[in-house]
């Protein structure tokens, strides 16, 4: 056994051996037209946070520190995210196998849009503004302040039910802009979650907010974008 360094499956996710192999990866197995292709359906991956290398031998606590598993691209995938939750959904059956997402980046990269192009029948979505729509009845982006205590309480039970493990959801997916490192590094210890950034440039944020027609306070969400992009730590190494 060729044994790396002690990670745990969390850790190992985001370790930097694991980050420079999966692109590694991708760019030995881009196509003569420039394209990754889904191993699983044989679509190509357009986004890179869509792309995701998928263990063939699946990776436990006890096998992830063996490199010729967790470190072997004869035993990657590249895959749609889509198409790995399809993947082990068919193979794979019980508690152990259940993941957890932090989706985060700026407001209006489209966090909750890929999170609906992805996610699963019995997946378990926790976003704040779905949450305010669903209790306040009021249009999406309309908040009473009176009901910030119910809408969090809501939140903080769904996290605590994601913290857990309680219920018979199969994947869960924790929406958010969470623009600092220490933040989501907490999340994702909690949670055993594993980090995706929803990359959008700043100036393709401010374009979309510009062409909105849906109730939006186009002066206060320029705000929350420029204030996103101040805030944000972007993950070194």
């Amino acid at each position: 056994m060729v044994k790396t360094m002690g990670y745990t499956l969390n850790t190992f996710y985001k370790s930097k051996a694991w980050v420079n192999l999966i692109c590694t990866i991708r760019l030995e197995r881009v196509n003569s037209d420039g394209d990754v292709i889904c191993e699983e359906c044989g679509e190509p991956i357009t986004r890179a946070y869509d792309c995701i290398g998928h263990h063939k031998i699946e990776l436990t606590e006890i096998n992830v520190n063996d490199a010729e598993i967790s470190l072997n691209p004869d035993n990657i995938m590249l895959v749609h995210h889509k198409c790995h939750n399809r993947i082990h959904k068919k193979f794979y059956y019980g508690e152990d196998v259940r993941q957890v997402y932090l989706v985060y980046g700026s407001p209006l990269a489209g966090k909750t849009t890929w999170v609906n192009e992805v996610k699963t029948e019995g997946d378990l979505i926790i976003d704040m503004d779905s949450i305010w729509q669903a209790l306040s009845g009021c249009e999406r982006y309309t908040k009473p302040a009176v009901l910030n205590s119910c809408v969090f309480g809501v939140r903080d039970y769904l996290i605590e039910c994601v913290k857990y493990r309680r219920g018979k959801w199969y994947n869960a997916y924790v929406i958010g802009g969470y623009p600092l490192i220490s933040e989501r590094e907490r999340l994702c210890k909690e949670l055993r979650a594993r980090e995706i950034f929803i990359d959008t440039s700043k100036e393709e944020c401010l374009r979309r907010l510009s062409e909105c027609d849906d109730g939006r306070d186009i002066g206060r969400w320029t705000g929350f974008i420029l204030d996103w992009w101040k805030r944000y730590a972007p993950r070194i190494g």
